[in-house]
C-alpha cells in the first residue's frame, strides 16, 4: 500500500491517494529504465541513409581496357569501388534501427520511474491543473513552487494546462495517453493530474 498525496488546484494539500502498487525505493530497476530509454531513442533514428553497391550502380558491361600490356591494374568492370564513377565498398545501407521491448519491462520502467519521483519528493499530484492558457501564468505558477524543469501531464492533451506549458523553455506538457519514460526520466520534477496518475496506476495493476 503506497499513500501519495494529493494537492488542490491552489497546490494546498486536499487529501492523499491510496494505491496497492509499491513505489517503494526497492521497487526501483535502473537497468529496465535504461533498456526502455535506449529502445525509444533509437527507433527516432531514420536509418535511410543508403549508397550504391557496384550492383546498384548502372553500366559497368564492358571490360575497361584489356587484360594485359597497359602497364595498369586489371579491372573488369568500370563499377568497381576503384573506379571513378564506381559503386561505394562498405558503405552505409537503409536499416530498422527499431528495438523490440517487451510489456513487462516498459511496466516494469513506469513503475520504476513514478517510485523514483516519488521517493526523490519529486511528484506532484494535482487534483486539475487549472489554466488560462497563458504561458505566463503557468510559468509563474511552476517557477514560484520550484517545479521546473518539470513534465507536466495531464488527463487530457487538449487541457490548457499543455497549451500553456508548450512554450516553456524548461518544461514539457503532454497529455496521459503520450506519457513518455523518456521525458519523465529528461525532467527533474513531475507534475501530473491526480486522474492521469490513476490511469497510469491503472497499467501496473
Amino acid at each position: 500500500m503506497t499513500d501519495i498525496t494529493v494537492l488542490n488546484s491552489k497546490f494546498e494539500k486536499a487529501g492523499s491517494l491510496s494505491t496497492e502498487i509499491s513505489l517503494s525505493a526497492d521497487t526501483v530497476s535502473v537497468p529496465a529504465v535504461h533498456q526502455i530509454v535506449k529502445a525509444l531513442l533509437a527507433s527516432r533514428r531514420q536509418g535511410n541513409a543508403c549508397t550504391k553497391t557496384r550492383g546498384n550502380v548502372r553500366g559497368g558491361g564492358a571490360k575497361p581496357f584489356k587484360q594485359k600490356g597497359t602497364g595498369r591494374a586489371r579491372q573488369g568492370s568500370t563499377r568497381s569501388p576503384l573506379m571513378v564513377g564506381g559503386g561505394t565498398a562498405f558503405g552505409p545501407q537503409t536499416r530498422d534501427f527499431t528495438q523490440k521491448v517487451n510489456k513487462k519491462m516498459m511496466l516494469k520502467a513506469l513503475q520504476s520511474v513514478l517510485a523514483d519521483k516519488l521517493q526523490s519528493g519529486k511528484l506532484t499530484v494535482v487534483e486539475s491543473l487549472e489554466s488560462d492558457g497563458k504561458t505566463k501564468n503557468m510559468f509563474k505558477t511552476l517557477n514560484e513552487r520550484n517545479l521546473l524543469p518539470g513534465l507536466v501531464v495531464t488527463e487530457s492533451k487538449d487541457s490548457k494546462a499543455v497549451l500553456a506549458a508548450k512554450n516553456i523553455k524548461t518544461a514539457k506538457a503532454m497529455g496521459v495517453e503520450g506519457f513518455s519514460v523518456y521525458e519523465a526520466v529528461k525532467f527533474e520534477n513531475l507534475v501530473i493530474e491526480k486522474a492521469a496518475l490513476e490511469q497510469l496506476l491503472n497499467r501496473l495493476v
